[in-house]
C-alpha cells in the first residue's frame, strides 16, 4: 500500500539553520551577544597594546 492509503506519516527534520533563523529570541540573542563579545576583545586588544610608561 502507499504512504496516503495507510494514512503514515513521514517525519522531516528541519534543519538546525532553519530552526534557529525562524526563531527570533535566538537571533535576538546573537544580535547582542556577537557585538558584545567582539567589543569586549577589540577593547582587551586596545588595553594590550597600550605602551608602558617609562
Amino acid at each position: 500500500m502507499s504512504e496516503e492509503q495507510t494514512g503514515a506519516t513521514s517525519f522531516v527534520r528541519i534543519p538546525i539553520m532553519q530552526r534557529i533563523l525562524d526563531n527570533p529570541f535566538i537571533l535576538l540573542f546573537i544580535g547582542v551577544v556577537v557585538p558584545t563579545v567582539f567589543y569586549i576583545i577589540w577593547g582587551i586588544m586596545e588595553i594590550v597594546t597600550i605602551p608602558i610608561a617609562p
